[in-house]
C-alpha cells in the first residue's frame, strides 16, 4: 500500500503520517525533510533566501548530505524560510523526486508498503497512490503549535512572528509556478483546527480501511 499526505505547515501531517505507518506497518519518508537539508546546507554555504540562485540550489540537491535530515537544524525557523524557496526551484524538485519514488516503490524490506507527507506528494510525486491526504488547519492555530514547538526545542520566537511566516510561506507554497501546493481531486480533506491527534488518526485509518473494503 502507498499512502500520500499532503498538508500546509504544521497543520499535523507529519504527525498523521508518523502513526499511520506505524499502525499500518508502512515504510515512513518526511520529504519536507530533504528539503530542509537542502536549505541547512544553502545555509552553511552561505547563502541566504534572498540571494540563492536556481543553480546554487540545483547543485546542493544533487549533491545532498542525507544525513542532514536527522539533524535538529534542519527544524530551526531559518531552515524552514529557505526551504520554501528552495523548493520552488523546478530543478531541485526533480533532482529529489526519483529519490521519493523509489523509496515508495522499494520500501525497506519487512513493511507493507509506505506513507510519505510533503506538499505534492498526490499531486506530482506519488499520483498513483492508494490513498491520499490533505491535512491543513487554521493558520492561528498552526502558528501556536508551530511557536510551542519552537519554545520547547530552545528557540526564543514570537507567535505574531510564526503567524506571519506561515501565511508568507503558504503564500509562496500555494503560487509557485512548479507543483504548487493544492490537494489532489481524490484527495480526503482533513481539517485538524478542532480535532486531537488521536481523532484525527482514527479519522484517517477509518478511510483508509474504507478504501481496503471497497466502502
Amino acid at each position: 500500500m502507498i499512502i500520500a499526505v499532503d498538508g500546509t505547515a504544521a497543520s499535523g501531517k507529519g504527525t498523521l503520517a508518523k502513526r499511520l505507518a506505524s499502525a499500518l506497518n508502512l515504510a515512513h519518508l518526511d520529504t519536507g525533510a530533504l528539503y530542509r537539508a537542502v536549505a541547512v546546507s544553502a545555509l552553511d554555504a552561505g547563502f541566504t533566501a534572498s540571494d540563492i540562485s536556481a543553480q546554487a540550489a540545483e547543485n546542493i540537491a544533487q549533491n545532498l548530505d542525507l544525513s542532514l535530515t536527522e539533524s535538529a537544524r534542519i527544524r530551526t525557523p531559518e531552515a524552514g524560510e529557505m526551504a520554501s524557496v528552495v523548493a520552488a526551484v523546478p530543478e531541485v524538485r526533480s533532482a529529489l523526486l526519483n529519490l521519493q519514488r523509489q523509496f515508495a516503490t522499494t520500501p525497506p524490506e519487512g513493511r507493507d508498503g509506505a506513507i510519505l507527507d510533503g506538499r505534492d506528494i498526490a499531486t506530482v510525486v506519488l499520483p498513483e497512490a492508494e490513498v491520499k491526504f490533505f491535512v491543513d488547519a487554521r493558520a492561528e492555530i498552526r502558528a501556536e503549535r508551530r511557536h510551542k514547538e519552537l519554545i520547547n526545542a530552545g528557540h526564543e520566537v514570537m507567535l505574531r512572528d510564526i503567524l506571519t511566516s506561515l501565511k508568507e510561506r503558504d503564500h509562496r507554497d500555494q503560487n509557485r509556478d512548479h507543483a504548487p501546493l493544492k490537494p489532489a481531486q481524490d484527495s480526503i480533506m482533513v481539517d485538524t483546527s478542532d480535532v486531537d491527534v488521536d481523532g484525527m488518526v482514527a479519522f484517517a485509518l477509518s478511510h483508509i480501511e474504507g478504501s481496503r473494503t471497497g466502502g
